[in-house]
């Protein structure tokens, strides 16, 4: 026990010694050196700098192109189904909502008028089998999208 403690503080000694050592050459010849210097700059160089609205940096920095204006497109019927509609409409149906092409589930729907089938698609409706949200709770869709998505539906209806 005594042996290996004498050889374990022996390492500790070693390492110690050869750590001042490493320190001492290292710091002269190699942390000295003007190319290891620059080595060093590059890597740890800022990969930005911040530019304050308003002043000349950011000025000069500012795109010359002025950006695309966003075209706005109108979904179609099918197109509005198949983003909004489609999880609730598709069988089995969620919440009470008809099936695409279940005509007993439309008929008494239809019969009410295509315009209450648009007003309860875009406002909203609670009725006896379940809710329906305002605008298949898709807000971002225009009503005339609502409108053209309850069309198509309608007209899925085997005649």
């Amino acid at each position: 026990m005594l042996v290996i403690g004498i050889l374990m503080g022996v390492a500790v000694g070693l390492f110690f010694l050869a750590r001042m050592i490493a320190v001492e050459t290292e710091g002269r010849f190699v942390q000295e050196d003007p190319a290891v210097l620059a080595a060093i700059d590059e890597r740890i160089a800022p990969v930005g700098q911040v530019a304050l609205i308003g002043s000349p940096e950011a000025e000069a920095a500012a795109p010359t192109v002025a950006a695309p204006e966003p075209v706005e497109t109108t979904l179609s019927g099918p197109q509005v189904y198949n983003a909004a509609c489609y999880l609730c409409h598709s069988a089995p149906g969620v919440g009470g909502a008809p099936v695409l092409g279940d005509v007993a589930a439309w008929q008494p729907r239809v019969a009410r008028g295509l315009d209450t089938l648009v007003m309860h698609a875009i406002e909203g409706y609670m009725g006896e089998a379940g809710f329906m949200p305002p605008k298949g709770g898709r807000v971002d869709l225009s009503d005339e999208e609502v409108a053209s998505a309850v069309e198509y539906m309608v007209e899925q209806l085997p005649q």
